[in-house]
């Protein structure tokens, strides 16, 4: 039975929201966190392995009636800025006032397919041409004027009201972050002190509120928590390769795994399964010591344990907690809301 603790005297201090890993089931489990009383839900704008963002977050504006919507992070340089403008618009009028949009430079939408993420100059100059065409500007893009020409019978409403998050942890990226943008996305690591600054701070995490009784070496914990501690192997080899890895419990089989990948096709190898599930070389890492880390990277733990960490995200300045369940979606959304204390 899942330990789900009573809202009475339980804040977390923020809103929570639910994050997804977008599958065609997506837009059930929107409804499933709506029902459950989430705040928002964010959609990953992963091509590589998912359905179309734009098209489930439409699916799950017409089966909600409350619930926040958004792709978080969309990748500029997978579409023109028109694109995600007349995207943004269609789904305020399919969810007027429940629409905000996040952007990121590519972790995962862009390494995952062997490109390096954009340049913040690229990011600044997109997410500026992409706000004026939702204010109804005649603005510049590759040298040409545009602007959106959709009339009142496609695109009635007012997109321009859409707020804007960032992605960004490096100074570089705040900067652009606090000029550009309406608030900070950050999906994961540890809170950046300039996180203090913004009025908006929205923070990814992943894990899993243990059963009654259950130990860190559950079967369910692995496919539940498991994809979220992945992330730990795969970021440390992306920003500092082999040896950043290999200092890891079950770092040196994770490697040895992906090693067996031609070096010009291994990216597809560290991102297979993103957030879903653990790929081969995950797995090797779990089963050789890197399930040691899941209480200390994850929000996993005890129905009081995932409160504290939620509180202290709060204390650290986090405005939005954005929970992303793996495994069983019903069962990790039911009982992070219990351990928060949101559950209606």
């Amino acid at each position: 039975m899942t330990t789900t603790a009573s809202a009475a005297g339980r804040s977390p201090g923020l809103e929570v929201s639910a994050a997804f890993a977008t599958t065609m089931e997506t837009p059930d489990h929107i409804q499933i966190a709506e029902e459950l009383g989430y705040r928002r839900a964010w959609l990953y704008d992963t091509p590589q392995q998912s359905p179309d963002v734009w098209m489930c977050l439409a699916l799950a504006a017409e089966r909600t009636r409350r619930i926040g919507l958004g792709p978080g992070v969309l990748v500029p340089a997978l579409r023109h800025p028109m694109v995600n403008a007349s995207a943004a618009a269609a789904l305020q009028r399919l969810a007027p006032g429940r629409v905000a949009v996040a952007f990121g430079t590519g972790y995962t939408g862009r390494r995952a397919m062997g490109q390096p993420p954009v340049s913040w100059a690229y990011m600044s100059r997109y997410v500026q041409t992409f706000r004026a065409l939702l204010r109804g500007e005649t603005t510049e893009w590759e040298g040409s004027a545009l602007r959106m020409l959709h009339t009142a019978e496609s695109l009635p409403g007012t997109p321009e009201d859409i707020p804007v998050y960032i992605g960004a942890i490096g100074p570089k990226g705040m900067e652009i972050a606090a000029s550009i943008g309406d608030g900070l996305f950050v999906a994961g690591g540890g809170v950046p002190d300039q996180a203090q600054k913004f009025e908006k701070v929205s923070y990814l995490a992943v894990g899993s509120v243990l059963d009654d009784g259950e130990t860190l070496a559950s079967e369910r914990l692995r496919t539940a928590a498991g994809p979220g501690l992945a992330q730990v192997f795969h970021v440390s080899y992306e920003f500092g390769g082999e040896e950043a890895v290999r200092g890891l419990p079950g770092g040196a089989e994770w490697l040895a795994v992906v090693r067996k990948t031609p070096e010009a096709r291994r990216h597809l190898a560290v991102h297979d399964a993103h957030l879903l599930r653990l790929n081969d070389a995950d797995t090797a890492a779990w089963d050789a010591g890197g399930s040691t880390l899941v209480e200390h990277v994850t929000l996993t733990g005890t129905a009081d344990d995932v409160l504290a960490k939620v509180q202290h995200l709060a204390a650290s300045g986090v405005t939005e907690i954005m929970y992303q369940p793996a495994g069983d979606i019903r069962r990790e959304l039911e009982a992070f809301a219990g351990a928060v204390g949101i559950r209606r």
